[in-house]
């Protein structure tokens, strides 16, 4: 007769395996590996009914190696969807991962996909005995809940901080739903404290927002109004400015007239005599004196007869 062997199940040499691919880069591997770990345990937690603290780590581990290789390989769209396939409903996906995955989609852009799981994941949850549970398990026992960790018990401060994402940052800051936001918390599973905090939040940024709408429709009048009076400057100063530029250029043109008159005239007077030349040949032979050296010899010659008369007469 043959023996059954039992089914073989995740360890955590395989939730480290994943992890190595995608430290290395296999971001692919990393995927496929880390969807096949949560598919095995969440069937073994189905199947056997063996709900402890390790199995909710090793849940929430592998899922993480899946969120992080998703977004590796530009696949963010797709994280929430998987999740809620591979666990089978958003509130058995651990918190952290969840928290996280909604983190890395919302950039992508704020789709109805988004908003969808995030008001399922937030409506299934009641406050019971300083906890979240779900509305499925509010009649089971809590001991027994609560040993299975974030699978079924959520703590308050991580609700809180989902809800804050939710209505502060998603719906508020991105969407700009502020009336939807405030009804949402309004009817929400909250404390009075913290409901009404929230309520202050959105309170102050409708406020801002309402005032800086108003600031923005009134600018384009105030920047027309300045327009105008800078037009109207600008063009005053525009026509003294081509005024006084014109009567430059009128002057500058004087100038430059009165300039090349002087230089056409100084091009067209004759020499002076003193630089005038007399040419004498001598048969092949050319001799240019100017009238210059002719007066100079002339005066050489004057000086020396003088000079030679009164030797003359000193002599006698």
């Amino acid at each position: 007769m043959a023996m059954e062997v039992a089914p073989s199940f995740p360890t955590w040499e395989e939730i480290e395996l994943s992890e190595n691919y995608l430290v290395c880069c296999m971001f692919q591997e990393a995927a496929a590996l880390s969807s096949s770990i949560i598919k095995q345990l969440v069937d073994k937690n189905a199947n056997t009914n063996e709900h402890n603290c390790e199995l909710g780590d090793m849940l929430e581990s592998a899922a993480m190696i899946l969120v992080q290789s998703y977004k590796a390989l530009g696949r963010t769209s797709e994280i929430l969807k998987q999740l809620k396939v591979l666990f089978g409903s958003v509130t058995a996906i651990p918190a952290q991962v969840f928290l996280t995955g909604v983190c890395l989609q919302i950039p992508d852009g704020p789709s109805a996909e988004v908003k969808e799981i995030l008001e399922e994941f937030l409506m299934k949850w009641r406050y019971v005995d300083g906890k979240y549970y779900t509305i499925a398990n509010m009649e089971a026992d809590v001991s027994y809940m609560e040993e299975f960790s974030n699978q079924i018990s959520l703590r308050v401060d991580k609700y809180l901080e989902i809800i804050e994402l939710y209505v502060i940052t998603f719906l508020g800051r991105i969407l700009g739903n502020f009336d939807l936001a405030i009804s949402w918390v309004e009817k929400s599973p909250l404390s009075d404290e913290k409901r009404q905090d929230l309520l202050r939040q959105l309170h102050s940024m409708n406020t801002l927002k309402l005032g800086s709408s108003s600031q923005s429709s009134a600018l384009p009048l105030q920047i027309d109004e300045c327009t105008t009076d800078s037009t109207s400057l600008i063009e005053e100063k525009s026509c003294n400015g081509t005024a006084n530029i014109l009567e430059h250029r009128d002057q500058s043109k004087g100038e430059n007239t009165t300039k090349q008159s002087i230089l056409e005239f100084s091009r067209r007077r004759t020499p002076f005599w003193w630089f005038r030349t007399i040419t004498l040949k001598f048969g092949s032979s050319c001799l240019v004196l100017s009238n210059g050296s002719i007066f100079l010899g002339f005066l050489v010659s004057l000086v020396y007869y003088i000079v030679r008369r009164k030797q003359a007469s000193l002599w006698r």
